[in-house]
């Protein structure tokens, strides 16, 4: 039996984990014992390392939300309620969990792309499948295209058939996100966007900035449109014009992981994998970051010159 493992862990909001060895209990009757190989890096690890989110989680602990390794062998993903908030983690070489949090990873999808299922893979398919209801006749407006989720909704919205629009902000980025799905790339800021987008007269909008971003986004957004929000990395705050939400049957739908039970999470994570094994979805994985430089992993999340997903490799 394993004694001790090298994790991640965080000891005081707002500082940098660090990497340290730490006992691991014995598996109980319904725990199993994961040799981790992957984990994603999501920007709800930094509001947690922050405090911004569960401050009152226990410190130390092990942070990470998401995982994929192998149970006797055998490729699973890792994720539930809790994990990396109110108790330990999966940013490390080993970890105990629940059963219930092991889904087994189908033939044909790499433990790093499955990883990034848990978090990314989730949102990726609530926002096109579950809440846009998307569909081929669909044109699909996608802010913040580049990071993990949008890529994953670029790819899936492509093989239903819809017509995709990525947004960036870096014209560097144009050529990669055409090769992902989009139809046309609108490299323009929040000023930019409600002129860019007039003539596209999209029908779903996917968005995970905020900001001004939403109200441009909003006011192109055709009748009966949905208007899927996961994030706010811009901005938090918007201003909006409901007189026009309402008048043009608009539907604002909200997402997030982190309200979801262990049960809805494997259940959202089982239809994910199965859109992975079929071709129907990507998770590209941007970087990997090794388990012993991961006191510098948020970096990543700043890096915008970055395509798709980060991964901390921990094997």
């Amino acid at each position: 039996m394993v004694a001790s493992t090298r994790a991640l862990r965080l000891h005081e909001h707002g500082r940098p984990p660090v990497v340290e060895d730490v006992a691991l209990p014995d598996p109980g009757p319904d725990e199993a014992l994961v040799v981790l190989e992957h984990a994603g890096v999501n920007p709800v690890d930094r509001y947690l390392a922050l405090g911004s989110v569960a401050p009152e989680g226990p410190l130390p602990r092990t942070l990470g939300v998401e995982a994929a390794g192998r149970v006797d062998g055998a490729p699973v993903v890792v994720a539930a309620a809790g994990l990396g908030v109110v108790r330990d983690g999966l940013w490390s070489e080993r970890a105990v969990v629940p059963h219930s949090a092991v889904v087994r990873v189908p033939d044909g999808v790499g433990l790093a792309e499955a990883s990034a299922v848990p978090v990314a893979g989730i949102t990726a398919y609530a926002c096109m499948v579950t809440l846009g209801r998307v569909q081929d006749d669909d044109r699909v407006l996608v802010l913040g295209a580049s990071g993990g989720v949008g890529l994953a909704v670029l790819t899936l919205a492509t093989s239903i058939g819809a017509t995709v629009y990525a947004q960036t902000g870096s014209p560097d980025k144009e050529d990669a996100l055409r090769a992902h799905g989009a139809h046309e790339v609108l490299a323009v800021g929040a000023g930019g966007l409600a002129e860019a987008a007039a003539d596209l007269r999209p029908t779903v909008v996917v968005d995970a900035l905020g900001g001004g971003f939403t109200s441009a986004a909003l006011a192109v957004l055709q009748p009966f449109g949905r208007y899927v929000v996961f994030g706010t990395t811009v901005d938090r705050q918007v201003d909006l014009d409901l007189q026009s939400v309402y008048r043009k049957n608009v539907a604002i739908l909200g997402y997030s992981v982190m309200g979801q039970s262990t049960q809805q999470r494997r259940e959202a994570v089982v239809e994910a994998l199965a859109a992975l094994a079929a071709g129907r979805m990507r998770l590209p994985v941007g970087r990997h970051v090794p388990l012993e430089q991961g006191s510098a992993v948020f970096e990543a999340l700043d890096d915008r010159s970055q395509i798709g997903k980060t991964v901390l490799d921990l094997g």
